[in-house]
This record gives structure tokens, sequence and C-alpha cells, in this order.
């Protein structure tokens, strides 16, 4: 007998909707407690599926349960200034990790097939006729409602050169040896796997986008001015992270969780997400199967700290480079670190503001509006 209501399950199941980050991170811990959930993703080449990517995360051990998908690990990083001063890092008994989208995907599919869950792809545009409670990790629009939304965008090749170009050894974070956008900041990323291969990144926070070529351009340039010639290109990697201090609203719908992105994972000053959500996904697998809460991704306070340095980036009272090159100089590089993933002490936090250009960043503080309503 057909369901009048129109569902298309009629059984009360949890359904993950969107199998990136955040949506296999939950299933991953969904199957290590032997539940039973339904998992729903946008065909391969779909406006509604996650691109691939690659993730970055630093630590002791982890990224989460995934220590073993790591690909490559470095124990050194280091940041380079616009006149080619290099500030260098150990990091000790920590390492930072690059875990490529594709492997964990690959890893989490085998799971869930194994346990005879069926990855059912299709464009969700509507939950009304999902049954049950719903994790909709699908992207929504960008909230305008903050003070400050910039965009973090690049362009990155994974490439292979004639001749050793690199040092496996250690990760070039951010590498001011580009032109400068007004109002944000541009720079090289490089995670070398050997001396001759490596993803290569052109990065900007900024207002506005490029054009393919302008991105194409300012990467070749970028490799030019490295030091890096000939070579091939193995793979390409794009995207746009929004990075704003806006709140993003829940669904209106009480069986409908919002996360990921579109529920304010991703940290406003830097883009990074993946550690936050494996903090979320280990608080939400532990509440199944329901009713499910949502973590706060980061502490109001580091949401403060985010909200005034995009401010003083977006108005240009700072030097992005050089605000970021001192942030590194001037710092122990766990307490940088710490930061960047939101595990940093209130002491640790008040050294850090330290060391940030007073007067600009009480400028800031002065000339701050009010909310826009």
């Amino acid at each position: 007998m057909p369901n009048p209501r129109g569902t298309d399950h009629t059984e009360a199941t949890l359904s993950i909707v969107g199998l990136g980050a955040a949506g296999a991170s939950l299933a991953w811990r969904l199957l290590d407690r032997g539940a039973r959930f339904r998992v729903l993703e946008a065909p391969a080449g779909s406006a509604g599926r996650s691109p691939e990517r690659t993730w970055s995360t630093w630590g002791a051990d982890g990224p989460g349960p995934f220590g073993h998908l790591v690909t490559a690990s470095w124990p050194r990083v280091r940041v380079i200034a616009p006149d080619g001063e290099t500030v260098t890092a150990d990091l000790g008994s920590w390492r930072y990790r690059m875990l490529p989208s594709t492997v964990l995907d690959a890893a989490v599919r085998r799971r869930l097939h194994g346990e005879g869950i069926a990855v059912e792809e299709r464009v969700v545009d509507d939950l009304a006729p999902i049954a049950g409670p719903v994790i909709d990790t699908r992207p929504v629009p960008v909230p305008r409602t903050g003070r400050t939304l910039l965009w973090q965008h690049f362009l990155g090749h994974r490439i292979r050169t004639r001749t050793p170009s690199f040092d496996p050894s250690t990760v070039t974070l951010m590498d001011f040896r580009t032109g400068q956008p007004a109002g944000g900041v541009a720079f090289g990323y490089v995670l070398p796997t050997s001396v001759t291969e490596a993803l290569v990144e052109y990065t900007e926070f900024s207002a506005d986008l490029l054009t393919d070529e302008q991105y194409a351009e300012r990467l070749a340039a970028y490799l030019e001015r490295s030091g890096v010639g000939a070579h091939d290109v193995l793979g390409v990697e794009r995207g746009v992270i929004p990075m704003t201090d806006a709140e993003f609203s829940g669904s209106g719908d009480p069986r409908v969780l919002r996360w990921g992105a579109n529920a304010g994972s991703v940290r406003p000053s830097t883009g990074y997400s993946f550690t936050v959500l494996q903090r979320q996904a280990d608080a939400l697998g532990a509440q199944f199967p329901g009713p499910f809460t949502l973590p706060r991704p980061h502490r109001r306070r580091h949401l403060l700290m985010d909200s005034l340095v995009l401010d003083a980036l977006a108005s240009g009272r700072v030097d992005g480079a050089q605000f970021f090159v001192d942030l590194f100089r001037r710092n122990p590089i766990h307490r940088v670190l710490g930061f960047l993933d939101g595990t940093t002490t209130p002491a640790q936090d008040l050294a850090l503001m330290a060391t940030a250009p007073r007067g600009a960043m009480l400028r800031t503080v002065a000339t701050r509006p009010l909310p826009p309503r």
C-alpha cells in the first residue's frame, strides 16, 4: 500500500545527506557502533557532490580515527616572508599530516558496503519526503549577516618535477613571495611527498574571486619564483571557502540537523575544519539514535579573535603577510597550531594576542561597527 505521506523511507532511520568530510566522519563512528543508518550522496560530477580535497591536520596523533589513512606526514613546517626570510619550526612529537578526500571516501564506502549499507547516489533537493532524523551536510548560501566576509580561494597542482625541487621533510605553510591583494593576503602552500613531487597551491584570502586564467597565471608565477622548473601536472585541486564571522542558522525543521560548513564548522580566520569535524563527529556518534545536538565548533573567545583578524585584514589596517609571519616568528609553533585548531587555553590566547600589532588591532576594536540587523 503506498505511503500517503509520499515518504521514500518508511522506517525512522537516521539519514546522512552528503558524504564529504562531515558525513564520512559520522558514518565511520556509526559503523564502529554497529548502528544502522542510510547515506544519500549527490552523483559524481553534480554540483552537490563534495569536490576532491586534501585535508591537513596536525598534532601528536590522529586525525580522529583516520590516522591509518594518512598518506604523508612531516616533522617540520615553515613560513616564508615576502623578502625571503624563512621561519622554520620543528614540531617535536607532533606531525603535520595529509589525508586526501579520495582515500577517506574509498575507505568509508568499503566499510559501508561490508555492512550492507548502500550509498544512494542522487541529488536531494527536498528533505521533507525523508522519514526520521536527518543529518544534513549539504552546503547552504553563505549568510551575509556578519561584519566581514572574505573568501579563501585557491588553485593547486600535484606536480612531478624533472629534477629535485622539494624538501620532503618540511611543509611550507605560507610563502608570501607572491603579489598581495588589497584587503587580504596571498601565499603559496607546498606539501612535498618526495624531492620531485608535491601539492603546490596558490591561495588568496580576499573579497573577490579570480578567473580561471588568473589562478593559473599566479600559480605558474609562484612556481617559477620558487625555482620549480619543468614539471608534469598529476592532478588539480581548487576550492572556495567562506571566511565569515556570521552565524549560520538552523534548518527550521526539528528532524533536521545541519552540520559541517553549513553550520559554522569552518574556522573563520583560517578555513580549517577537519579537526573540528572529528570532535563533533565523536559527540554525534555517541548521541545515536538521537536526539542530536551539535556541539559548538569553536570557543566564543576564538570567534571574537577571528572576527577581529578578518576585520583588520579586510580593512587593510594590518599587512596580512607581515601579520602571519610575525605570528609564527614570535610564538612557539605548538601555540600557533593549537590556536588554529581551537585547543589553546585563555593564557595561551593572551600570549598570542600580545604578539599581534597592537595599534592596528586596537583601532580595529575602536572602529568596530555594530552587527547588521
